[in-house]
């Protein structure tokens, strides 16, 4: 069944001064998550936010608090951030093995919350095997993670569309398909066609001269594609 395409607007790119008005904006312009890019300065070079930041938003939105760990310790981390209100908590392929990774996705599924898994653009969608039918989300990223403001990858829609399809292979349709770099009103079509359903938005959104527009604009660009797609599928 069709679902609209959701936007995820990451708060890294946000004004932090005037913080709880853009959350106020995001949801009044129908954003359905807030994407939380925690970064350690070891696992990516950059050092951004944590629990004390987290547990102050839990408490101003009702927005789905989607949690990026971008740390190399996660197994240590995971409970620190469900604690303070995270509602989805995505860790990283990368820093664990596989065994750890299963351990993850049962410790975020324990706590009640939903458990997402990460991927850098150079890790084999295969990564997902383990626990792919038990994900509630897999994100894709479609940049280098570390900073905001880079542009998308090209060819990152082929990667959405394998991560669909190892999802259905497994079984797990419901899992949500996520992507976060460069994604805007060029580049949401591109990936909202190959299966993509949450969109992660930060300059694209916050740099825009009217953000709560802009946010719309991707979405509205991102079902279209979307409707295409699935038109076109159902067509041949």
């Amino acid at each position: 069944m069709y679902q609209p395409v959701k936007i995820a607007p990451s708060i890294l790119s946000a004004d932090f001064m005037h913080l709880a008005d853009d959350i106020a904006m995001i949801e009044q312009a129908g954003a359905a998550f807030v994407h939380i890019d925690v970064m350690d300065g070891h696992f990516v070079p950059n050092l951004t936010m944590g629990v004390p930041l987290l547990k102050q938003l839990k408490a101003a939105t009702s927005l789905v608090c989607d949690v990026h760990l971008m740390i190399d310790n996660p197994l240590t981390e995971i409970p620190w951030f469900i604690e303070a209100g995270a509602d989805l908590v995505n860790v990283h392929a990368e820093v664990l093995t596989e065994e750890e990774l299963v351990r993850a996705v049962a410790m975020i599924h324990e706590a009640g919350c939903k458990a997402a898994v990460a991927l850098k653009p150079k890790t084999p969608v295969s990564a997902l095997a383990p626990v792919v039918a038990d994900l509630d989300m897999a994100l894709v990223m479609s940049v280098e993670p570390g900073f905001s403001g880079q542009s998308y990858i090209a060819g990152s829609d082929r990667k959405v569309a394998e991560a669909a399809a190892l999802a259905r292979a497994a079984g797990n349709e419901a899992m949500l398909i996520q992507v976060d770099g460069g994604i805007g009103e060029v580049t949401a079509p591109l990936v909202a066609a190959a299966g993509a359903d949450v969109l992660v938005c930060g300059n694209a959104v916050f740099k825009a001269a009217d953000p709560a527009a802009a946010l719309q604009t991707v979405q509205a660009a991102a079902d279209v594609a979307r409707l295409t797609a699935l038109a076109g599928g159902a067509e041949a």
